[in-house]
C-alpha cells in the first residue's frame, strides 16, 4: 500500500477526519497552535503504530510496558513501524553529555584503547613496555662474562613495614635481597630499616656469569621468567654498578607513574577505573563559594557583611561564639568594611585558624566555658553543615552558599590521570571531545597513524566520523561532545536523535518529528530540510509537524488544520502539495505562503528613549571580549547561527550582570569587564521556556492569578453560602474540598521499583479533583472542574460579566494560547505554552519604563498567523515605554525590530563576536560577513 488512510479520528479535538497521507514522501502538518496538528501526529498516528508494536509482544513484556490505549480512530490502514523524535530533552543526568548519548564517545574510548599512546604525565616522555623477547634480547646483547644479578622488584603496599617483608621473604625461602642497592643475606641478622623512607626492595632471583652456553641461557630464561611472575611484570638486571629496569607494565622508570592496564573501562569517567578519584567523574566539586558569603564587600561584620552571619552576628548563637573566637583571637576589626579588611583576614574569616586558640562560649543559663582548639572558618563551617546534613530545608538553606567549582585534581576532565596520559597524535581524549564537530571531523581526516596503527583504527573511525557528519548535517557541529546533555535545548536534544536515527539507516520506518527547525538558523534550516530528504530517499515516510516557511515549502505534501485553535480547529482545511494548498482560499497557511497575508515591515524604526546599558569585555564560553550596547525603548533582536554566543552573551552575561548588579549579588554572571547604565532598569523580566510550576498542580489558571478570582465566583453562588463554603473550599491544594484519596491530584502515582511510574486515574474522583459535594457547586450550570476544564477562549466568553478575570484571559488569548484548557497541568505544555503564559501574566503589570524585557526564542511552537498576534503584543511593550530584547531566528519577527545585534561569524571558537548591529536595513551592509542579513535581504524585498 502507498498510503496511509485514515478514518475517523477523533482524539482531543479532531472532528471526526478522514486523511490519505503518501508514503515514503516529506509530510508537512501545520496549521495554528492548538489546531489538532500533534492530535493527528503524535497521539494518533504514532499512538497507533506504537500501540501496534506493543500488542505484537508477549503478554509478559507488555506488562512492563504501561499503558497502551488505543487512539480514538476507527481505523488506520497502511501504517509502518513508527518512531516518534520529539523535544523532550535528553538525560538530566550530570554524566551524560553529547558524546554518550550519541555512542560516539563508546567508539572512542575503543580508538584510545587500542592505537594511543602513554606518555608520562610529569614531562618524562613515551612510557614503554617491552615483551620477555626484548628484555632477554638485551640480557644476552651484553659483553660475554657480564656479572649479572637477575632482580625481581617487590612494591611495599601501604601499612606494611620493611623488616616484615624481608622476614616473610626470608620464611618463602630466598636467601638474598638488594635493599637500596646493598646486598643482604636474609639468613643474617638484619638492621632495623625506617619504614618512612623510601626504600627498594628487590629479591635476588639469580647471580651468573654471561655466557652463550645453552646452559647458562636456559637458566637466564627461567631467572627472566620467574621475576616477571613475582613481581606483576616487573625485572630488573644488576650489571656491575648499573642497574637497569624493564617492565611489561606502562610504568615511567623515572618517577613511576604506572598505567595499570590500558582498556576501554579505563577512559570511562562513569567507572571507578577510570573516573578521577576527587570529583568521581564529574568534573567540578560542589563548595563554598567566597562570592556569595560575601555578596557585598563594603558591608562590615556587625552589618552584616558575612551572609550566613548577618541575623546572628554578636548573639548568643553558639556559631558565632565559637567564630567570634577567631576575630578575638587575630584583633580583626568587625566595624571595618570587609574589603579594607587584608587577604589574610579574610582568609582567617573564610577558612578558619591553621592553630589552636582560646575559645570562649557561654551558654543558654550564662554559664561560661572555655577551651583550646582550632576554629573553622565560615566556609568551612558551611561545607561541613552541607556534608552532614540529611535534613533537605538545611541544604536548601545552605545551598546559597555553594557553587560548582572546576575539580582541582582533574582540572575538569573528568578522568583520572592515567586515562589523560594516552594520547594520539599529542591530544587525549578529552581534549578530542571538546573539539566541537568541525574541529574533530578535521582532526580524525589529518591523523597520522602507523601501518599496524591504521589497521586497527580505521573500522573505528569510519563510525565516529559517519556520526560527526550526521550531526553536522542537522545544523550541530559547534556543538563539543563534551556539552552537557542536561544544557541542550529541546530542539538540540531533538536533531541529535535525528542524527542518530540517520545513523541507524532504517528503510520502511515512519518517522513523526516535532518542529526539527527549533532554534536554528535559516542557514542551517537547509542543512536540515536536506537530511529530512535523505532519511525519506531511504525508504522512509517522514511526518513533520513544522510551522516554518521553508520547511513546508520543501514538502512533498502538505497538511494544513485548522481553521482555528481549540474546539474551533480539528478539521483537515487544506491538504495536497505547497502549490494546492497555497490555491485553497480557505487556508490560512495557504495565504501566507502566497503572501496574500503577510506581516508587514514597519514604514520607521523607534529611535530610543535616549538611555543605554553597556556591557564591556564580555569573555563567556566563546564570546571573543565582546562590547555591547543596548538602546532602550526599543524593539530589539539578538540573532546569529546556532551556537554563535547569543544564549551566552544575553542570558548568560547581561541579564546576570544586571541582575547582579541592580537585584541580587548571589547571582553569577559570566565573565564580563564592566557594566555601564544598569541604573536606567528598575525591572528585568526573563520569560524563559522552563515549566510554570514544577508539579502537576500549576496551570495556566494559577499561574496569571485568574484560579482565585474565579473560587471567589463559586463562594459566591446561592448553593455555597448556604452550605457555608468559602473560597478555599475550591482549591485542589487544600483540605476540605479537594479529593483526600488523590489530595486533589486527580491522578495516584503507583510506584514501580526499578521501573517509571505509574500514573493512574483516582477511582474516587475519577480525574476531578474534588470531592462530591464540592463539585454540587455550579455556577451557570458548570462545577468548578468543569470550568478547569474549559479552554480558554471558551472561558473568556463565559466569564464575560467579570471584568478582572475577562481582563487576565483576554491576556492570555492575545498570545495565542485560546485553545489550551484552563487547569492544562504544567508539565503537559511545551516550552513555547509555557514562555507565552508567563508574558501574559507579566503583561498584567503596568508599563515603567524602565523594565527590559527579555525573550528566548518566543515564536517556538508558533504559526506565521500566531507570530504575527506576538509581534502587536511585544510591540504594544515598547510603545508603553519599556524595552524588549529577543533572541530569535524567525526572519518574520526579525525584519519587524528596531535594532538587530548579529553574532558570529559561525558557531562555537569560530562565533563570539558582534559582527553587525543596527536597523535590518542597515544589517544588509554586512550581508559578506553576516548570514543574518543574507537571508533577511529577501524578507525585506518581499514587502
Amino acid at each position: 500500500m502507498d498510503k496511509i488512510i485514515i478514518k475517523g479520528a477523533k482524539e482531543n479535538n479532531l472532528k471526526n477526519i478522514d486523511l490519505e497521507i503518501p508514503k515514503n514522501k516529506l509530510v508537512v502538518i501545520t496549521g495554528v497552535s492548538g489546531s489538532g496538528k500533534s492530535s493527528l501526529a503524535f497521539d494518533t498516528i504514532f499512538a497507533e503504530g506504537k500501540r501496534r508494536y506493543f500488542e505484537s509482544l508477549s503478554s509478559y513484556a507488555r506488562q512492563f510496558l504501561g499503558g497502551n490505549d488505543k487512539a480514538d480512530v476507527e481505523s488506520i490502514e497502511g501504517l509502518s513501524p513508527t518512531i516518534a523524535v520529539d523535544q523532550k530533552s535528553t538525560n538530566q543526568n550530570p554524566r551524560s553529555i553529547v558524546g554518550t548519548i550519541t555512542e560516539i564517545y563508546d567508539y572512542l574510548r575503543v580508538l584510545f584503547a587500542r592505537v594511543g599512546t602513554p606518555f608520562c604525565p610529569n614531562g618524562h616522555g613515551q612510557i614503554k613496555s617491552q615483551t620477555p623477547k626484548q628484555i632477554a634480547d638485551f640480557l644476552f646483547s651484553l659483553p660475554p662474562r657480564s656479572k649479572v644479578q637477575i632482580l625481581a622488584p617487590i612494591e611495599i603496599k601501604k601499612g606494611y613495614k620493611i623488616n616484615e617483608v624481608l622476614n616473610n621473604l626470608r620464611s618463602q625461602g630466598y636467601l638474598r635481597v638488594l635493599v637500596n642497592n646493598e646486598v643482604y643475606q636474609l639468613d643474617e641478622n638484619l638492621p632495623q630499616f625506617l619504614d618512612n623512607k623510601k626504600t627498594d626492595i628487590a629479591i635476588i632471583v639469580d647471580r651468573l656469569v654471561l655466557n652463550i652456553d645453552h646452559q647458562t641461557k636456559t637458566r637466564a630464561l627461567d631467572a627472566i621468567e620467574f621475576a616477571l611472575n613475582y613481581s606483576g611484570g616487573e625485572i630488573a638486571f644488576k650489571v656491575d654498578d648499573n642497574i637497569h629496569y624493564f617492565t611489561q607494565n606502562d610504568v615511567c622508570r623515572v618517577c613511576g607513574f604506572k598505567i595499570k592496564e590500558i582498556e576501554p573501562t579505563l577512559f570511562s569517567f562513569n567507572s571507578p577505573i577510570g573516573a578521577c578519584e576527587q570529583c568521581k567523574g564529574l568534573g567540578y566539586n560542589y563548595v563554598p563559594d567566597e562570592r556569595k558569603m560575601i555578596p557585598n564587600p563594603n558591608l562590615s561584620i556587625n552589618e552584616g557583611g558575612l551572609d550566613y552571619f548577618k541575623n546572628t552576628v554578636n548573639t548568643t548563637n553558639l556559631d558565632w561564639q565559637r567564630f567570634n573566637s577567631i576575630i578575638k583571637h587575630y584583633k580583626i576589626d568587625k566595624t571595618k568594611p570587609l574589603k579594607e579588611l587584608d587577604r589574610k583576614e579574610i582568609d582567617l574569616l573564610l577558612y578558619g585558624s591553621d592553630e589552636a586558640i582560646e575559645i570562649d562560649i557561654t551558654s543558654a543559663n550564662n554559664k561560661n566555658y572555655s577551651s583550646i582548639d582550632y576554629v573553622e572558618g565560615v566556609l568551612e563551617l558551611v561545607n561541613r553543615r552541607y556534608q552532614e546534613t540529611s535534613s533537605e530545608m538545611a541544604r536548601e538553606h545552605y545551598n546559597k552558599y555553594m557553587s560548582e567549582k572546576i575539580c582541582k585534581s582533574c582540572k575538569g576532565k573528568k578522568l583520572s590521570p592515567q586515562a589523560l596520559s594516552i594520547l594520539i597524535n599529542e591530544i587525549n581524549i578529552i581534549n578530542f571531545i571538546e573539539k566541537n564537530i568541525n574541529e574533530g571531523i578535521d582532526f580524525l581526516l589529518h591523523l597520522q597513524l602507523s601501518e599496524a596503527q591504521a589497521k586497527i583504527a580505521n573500522p573505528i573511525l569510519k563510525e565516529v566520523l559517519d556520526r560527526l557528519g550526521f550531526l553536522k548535517n542537522v545544523g550541530l557541529e559547534y556543538l563539543t561532545l563534551a556539552r552537557p546533555a542536561s544544557s541542550l535545548s529541546g530542539g538540540e536534544a531533538q536533531r541529535i536523535r535525528l542524527a542518530t536515527q540517520i545513523g541507524s539507516k532504517l528503510t520502511g520506518i515512519l518517522y513523526v518529528l516535532d518542529e526539527p527547525s527549533i532554534g536554528l538558523h535559516q542557514r542551517d534550516n537547509d542543512k536540515l530540510i536536506k537530511t529530512l530528504k535523505e532519511m525519506r530517499d531511504l525508504g522512509n515516510t517522514v511526518i513533520v509537524v513544522e510551522h516554518d516557511e521553508e520547511t513546508m515549502l520543501a514538502a512533498d505534501y502538505l497538511i494544513d488544520i485548522g481553521p482555528q485553535a481549540g474546539v474551533n480547529g480539528g478539521y483537515v482545511i487544506a491538504a495536497g502539495t505547497p502549490q494546492e494548498v497555497m490555491q485553497n482560499p480557505n487556508s490560512l497557511t495557504g495565504q501566507y505562503l502566497s503572501k496574500q497575508k503577510d506581516i508587514l515591515v514597519p514604514k520607521t524604526r523607534r529611535s530610543g528613549n535616549g538611555h543605554k546599558i553597556i556591557l564591556k569585555g564580555a569573555k563567556h564560553n566563546n564570546l571573543k571580549n565582546v562590547d555591547l550596547t543596548i538602546p532602550l525603548g526599543k524593539f530589539i533582536c539578538v540573532t546569529g547561527v546556532s551556537g554563535s554566543g547569543k544564549s551566552s552573551l544575553i542570558l548568560e552575561t547581561l541579564v546576570k550582570a544586571i541582575e547582579y548588579t541592580n537585584f541580587n549579588p548571589f547571582v553569577i554572571p559570566g565573565e564580563y569587564k564592566d557594566l555601564i547604565g544598569a541604573s536606567n532598569v528598575d525591572k528585568i523580566v526573563v520569560v524563559n521556556q522552563d515549566a510554570i510550576g514544577r508539579t502537576t498542580r500549576s496551570n495556566p489558571a494559577t499561574y496569571v492569578g485568574v484560579f482565585d478570582d474565579i473560587r471567589t465566583v463559586f463562594e459566591n453562588t446561592i448553593e455555597a453560602k448556604a452550605r457555608g463554603y468559602t473560597k478555599s473550599r475550591f482549591s485542589f491544594n487544600i483540605k476540605g474540598g479537594r479529593c483526600e484519596r488523590c489530595w486533589g491530584d486527580g491522578t495516584i502515582r503507583i510506584e514501580m521499583h526499578f521501573l517509571p511510574d505509574v500514573y493512574i486515574s483516582c477511582e474516587e474522583c475519577h480525574g476531578k479533583r474534588y470531592n462530591d459535594e464540592t463539585l454540587q457547586v455550579k455556577f451557570k450550570g458548570k462545577s468548578i472542574y468543569d470550568v478547569l476544564k474549559m479552554p480558554i477562549d471558551e472561558a473568556l466568553v463565559f466569564f464575560e460579566n467579570y471584568p478582572s478575570i475577562h481582563r487576565k484571559l483576554q491576556l492570555l488569548l492575545d498570545v495565542g494560547l485560546g485553545y489550551l484548557e484552563l487547569g492544562a497541568s504544567s508539565t503537559s505544555l511545551s516550552g513555547g505554552e509555557a514562555q507565552r503564559i508567563k508574558l501574559a501574566k507579566f503583561l498584567q503589570r503596568k508599563p515603567t519604563g524602565k523594565t527590559l524585557f527579555v525573550l528566548d526564542e518566543p515564536t517556538t511552537g508558533l504559526h506565521i498567523d500566531d507570530v504575527a498576534k506576538l509581534i502587536k503584543i511585544l510591540n504594544k511593550i515598547v510603545d508603553g515605554g519599556d524595552t524588549v530584547l529577543v533572541i530569535e531566528h524567525n526572519l518574520d519577527l526579525i525584519k519587524v525590530a528596531d535594532y538587530i545585534i548579529d553574532v558570529g561569524p559561525e558557531g562555537g571558537n569560530n562565533g563570539g563576536k558582534i559582527i553587525a548591529t543596527g536597523t535590518p536595513e542597515q544589517l544588509l551592509i554586512k550581508k559578506d560577513i553576516s548570514y543574518t542579513a543574507q537571508y533577511l535581504e529577501n524578507y525585506l524585498k518581499k514587502n
